[in-house]
């Protein structure tokens, strides 16, 4: 990562992220369309559950952050004691992390699903659902735990082959277990978590018998899972703004599902389609930013600017070539999206609305989501979560609220999404002046040993 050519290393690294992110955010579509022939109360059912699904995503990914970004400034600083050190940390930090949310499938599904709904299969449904999803969760904490381990070192290739795996096989057994296909049996809404939980365990497997081969440079040693002080900090001195920073979409989810729910539990079940089908198109945008947050990190450890800047510019144009392509597809072709969900008339009136108007704003998310990169690989995470607080709780809820009111139609409500991005650029460029003057512009253009 010191001496490649940075779009060569951006492209080599960033394409594996890509093509696997995609796929499992196919997957998580796949399995909606095959929940949506149970009934659209199972899809609301699943829309209801889709934030605290996040939130636990948000935790393994954001603490994953942390690990991945310390491990990449001790590799690019040649400290490598320090980073088997984080890693073994690391892993300390996601098992904890683990148990916390079995704890809340065990003892808190029924009070979520109670608060949101009073619809006796809705709540059936999304018990079921989100009680297997969150006590079984040990195969996904400990896949993006060992993703992060390899990404550190670069090794995305060996992540793409991870997630397609997991992905393949939710993708294979989703409907053999929600439909009872080849003599298996015939599970419904059980079915499609029980596909996700096993595509997450066999994804571990995988991923831990890569991290402990030969071939590794980063080992997990017994004698650095002990929590050091200091290291625990500097893993969520990046890691825990981006949990809150990723977080508060589960906020902002539960705050519009409440808004949206007081039309018709339809406008849920639009909103949750429009936030899968979202991920398809922000996941080749997040699989590239990993893989510059990981490049940006090593060569700002190494004191290189010049790689620090061109790896970030790539990047940047780059995720607004991507965003453009995506907000186009989703512009000419609401029907046909809003079709793979065997969407009644009333969905395809209020998803056409839905999935023409939030995606104007997707372009401008690009840059503020690449400042945010920049501001985690600096281990400036703080920043990101000041962006996604201002975007999210400070102007987008407070916006879909206002509108709601305003206009007493649902439609208005899609129209906070492209006011919150306006808002929130603004915020990112300003806060990226700052840090490139105090923190960029002051470092060497080559490292000290090459300049």
């Amino acid at each position: 990562m010191a001496t490649q050519p940075e779009g060569k290393l951006l492209f080599g690294m960033g394409v594996p992220l890509a093509i696997s992110m995609l796929i499992q955010a196919v997957y998580n579509i796949v399995d909606s369309i095959f929940v949506s022939y149970l009934g659209e109360s199972a899809l609301t059912a699943v829309s209801l559950s889709f934030p605290i699904f996040m939130l636990m995503i948000s935790v393994a990914v954001g603490t994953g952050i942390g690990i991945n970004s310390l491990i990449s400034r001790r590799l690019g600083a040649k400290r490598h004691e320090e980073a088997e050190h984080a890693a073994g940390n690391g892993f300390t930090l996601m098992f904890i992390s683990m148990l916390v949310f079995v704890l809340l499938g065990i003892f808190g599904t029924r009070p979520f699903m109670r608060a949101y709904t009073d619809v006796p299969q809705t709540y059936e449904y999304g018990v079921t659902y989100l009680t297997i999803i969150l006590t079984c969760s040990v195969g996904l904490f400990m896949q993006i735990y060992c993703e992060r381990i390899l990404q550190s070192q670069g090794k995305n290739f060996y992540v793409m082959v991870v997630q397609i795996s997991g992905a393949v096989f939710n993708i294979i057994f989703d409907p053999i277990l929600i439909f009872g296909l080849l003599g298996f049996p015939k599970l419904g809404m059980a079915g499609a978590a029980i596909a996700t939980v096993g595509g997450q365990v066999l994804a571990m497997l995988i991923s831990f018998a890569l991290i402990f081969s030969k071939k590794n440079e980063v080992r997990l040693r017994a004698k650095h899972l002990r929590p050091d002080v200091k290291i625990v900090r500097d893993i969520y001195a990046v890691g825990a703004p981006s949990i809150i920073l990723q977080a508060l979409g589960t906020v902002m989810t539960l705050a519009l599902n409440g808004i949206l729910i007081a039309y018709t539990e339809t406008a849920v079940a639009v909103f949750g389609i429009y936030f899968r089908v979202q991920s398809v198109a922000m996941m080749p945008l997040f699989g590239m930013t990993s893989a510059a947050m990981s490049i940006i990190a090593f060569n700002y450890g190494a004191q290189n600017r010049k790689r620090v800047m061109r790896t970030w510019r790539l990047a940047m144009m780059a995720g607004l070539v991507m965003m453009l392509l995506m907000t186009t597809i989703f512009l000419v072709l609401p029907d046909q999206i809003l079709g793979m969900f065997n969407a009644t008339t009333e969905m395809l009136r209020i998803g056409r609305a839905a999935l023409t108007i939030i995606p104007i704003g997707l372009s401008l998310a690009s840059v503020s989501i690449l400042c945010s990169v920049m501001f985690q690989a600096i281990g400036k995470g703080t920043y990101s979560m000041y962006l996604s607080l201002a975007r999210q709780l400070f102007v987008l809820i407070p916006a879909a609220w206002l509108l709601s009111k305003i206009f007493n139609e649902v439609t208005a409500v899609w129209w906070a999404f492209p006011i919150a991005e306006v808002f929130t650029i603004v915020i990112a460029l300003i806060m990226f002046a700052r840090v490139y003057n105090s923190r960029i512009r002051t470092m060497p253009p080559e490292p000290p040993a090459l300049a």
